[in-house]
């Protein structure tokens, strides 16, 4: 069962386990002190012998402590409580619950006044219970044996700020489901979540009063999407289109448009992968995924913006009616493009997607998220998206708001250069542009197809998927990129 978060009054409780919060030097807040003085000062003790310093993260417990009938009191640092950001407050909420993962019962977390001019209370106490629903989720539902069992049943907050830390939380947790509902999309195998089942999911969506509609391979043939279909032409599975529109604001206010690419799975087609790791591919469509719990998120806190989200869902597979190398397809745009490496499918698949988008919607912006290539690995590793644009404003929002929010961005060069790389004498382009700077190519040839709009790509391929376990995320899908893009929403376009 998914954890029961709730908000309470700065009362001691006297059930379950407890966390208390110290700052710099091991000092307790004015609750800690109060229950240490219920134990008879066995908190104090055990921060003196410990040398503890209350540095951000650090922690002890005591078990059965004397003369409470608490489980544990679990001491847990926060370093200088007065620079604390959001981010970090969600990060401890995260680490709170971590330090209790075995217990069962209810879970007390202590907040005393922070006195952080940057951050309220009320929201360092929604942040940490945001950061306990993310640290919270498994994905276990495929297993029948091994399953996690027991655990925290109750995440309570403690607070003076009780009333504002409910409302700032509702907010919250419909990003938290968004990022949720994300991972879970990313951890499913490619068997079940093929693109139509996919497009299925994101229909749910309607349950929150998102406008959804899924475009048939007919349709897209209609429209003349040559390079999404030539993608998926070897699979059994269907390629789809899902377009989402979530209208939160007076229907002449020019929409805001995320794109995710939704590569069910990536064979690499007749180009074939190495068969180490290729299981990973099923997570090859987790710029889909971050669109869909994006679109969640908007719909279920009630953004006053304009929306759409779409997504292309193809599955690339080696049969023999697969694309070829050397193969050269037309676009929406018109635009041919030589396919001379059919693993660099997710360029051709966002191609159609963002001529469809700007065409039809004719939006104020346009993001697509990608996990696109293994160059931004290579450059970036795991700590950091790539962001490629025709737009500082945008591009300066995303950065500021990533480092805020713990999903990092770090834009990466563009240029005349990059785009002559290319050019091809068979076609108007190539979808592959050479060995070197692999992830600017891919960028300048998504932006063929831009139109002009302002544009950012997000190359997610090192942040969405097998990304480092932190202390909001365990799993092997990280959901990256549905808080990122909710509080570029938030911040600036509602």
């Amino acid at each position: 069962m998914p954890l029961s978060i709730s908000f309470t009054k700065d009362t001691l409780p006297t059930k379950g386990s407890v966390i208390l919060t110290a700052t710099e030097g091991g000092k307790l807040s004015s609750l800690g002190k109060a229950l240490d003085k219920t134990t008879g000062g066995a908190i104090t003790r055990a921060i003196k012998i410990k040398k503890f310093t209350g540095k951000a993260g650090a922690m002890f417990a005591l078990l059965a402590p004397a003369k409470t009938t608490l489980d544990r009191i679990v001491v847990l640092g926060l370093g200088d409580a007065k620079k604390l950001t959001a981010a970090d407050a969600e990060k401890m909420g995260g680490t709170a619950l971590g330090t209790v993962e075995k217990a069962d019962g209810v879970i007390t977390l202590m907040l005393d006044p922070a006195g952080n001019k940057e951050v309220s209370d009320a929201d360092i106490a929604a942040r940490a219970a945001t950061g306990a629903m993310l640290r919270d989720y498994k994905f276990e539902k495929y297993k029948t044996k091994g399953k996690t069992k027991g655990g925290p049943s109750k995440f309570v907050v403690a607070t003076k700020a009780m009333a504002a830390a409910k409302k700032s939380f509702t907010e919250l947790k419909a990003v938290a489901e968004g990022t949720i509902l994300a991972r879970d999309l990313v951890n499913e195998p490619a068997n079940i979540l093929t693109p139509p089942e996919f497009a299925k999911r994101a229909k749910a969506l309607t349950k929150l009063g998102v406008k959804v509609e899924v475009l048939s391979e007919a349709q897209m043939k209609k429209l003349g999407m040559g390079s999404l279909l030539g993608v998926g032409q070897g699979s059994r599975q269907p390629s789809q289109m899902v377009v989402m529109q979530w209208n939160g604001a007076a229907k002449t206010k020019q929409p805001v448009a995320f794109v995710g690419k939704g590569v069910c799975f990536d064979t690499g087609g007749i180009s074939i992968k190495p068969a180490g790791g290729m299981e990973d591919m099923k997570g090859d469509m987790g710029g889909a995924a971050a669109v869909t719990g994006l679109m969640h998120a908007l719909a279920a806190r009630k953004a006053k913006v304009n929306a759409v989200g779409i997504l292309g869902l193809v599955e690339n597979m080696p049969d023999g009616d697969a694309q070829r190398p050397g193969d050269i397809v037309t676009s929406m745009s018109g635009q041919t493009i030589e396919v001379l490496n059919t693993d660099a499918e997710g360029r051709l698949v966002l191609a159609d997607a963002l001529w469809y988008t700007q065409k039809r919607f004719k939006p104020k912006f346009m993001i697509d998220l990608a996990t696109l290539t293994g160059a931004i690995m290579v450059a970036l590793g795991q700590d950091y998206a790539g962001l490629f644009s025709n737009d500082d404003k945008l591009s300066e929002q995303l950065t500021a708001i990533g480092n805020a929010e713990g999903e990092k961005v770090w834009r990466m060069p563009m240029n005349d250069t990059f785009d002559k790389m290319i050019n091809t004498p068979n076609a108007d382009m190539k979808n592959i542009g050479g060995r070197y700077a692999g992830s600017s190519t891919a960028a300048q040839f998504l932006q063929r197809f831009t139109n002009d709009v302002p544009w950012v790509h997000l190359d997610i391929a090192g942040t969405a998927m097998g990304s480092p376990k932190s202390s909001i995320s365990r799993t092997w899908a990280s959901g990256y990129g549905v808080r990122l893009l909710d509080r570029l929403v938030k911040a600036h376009y509602e």
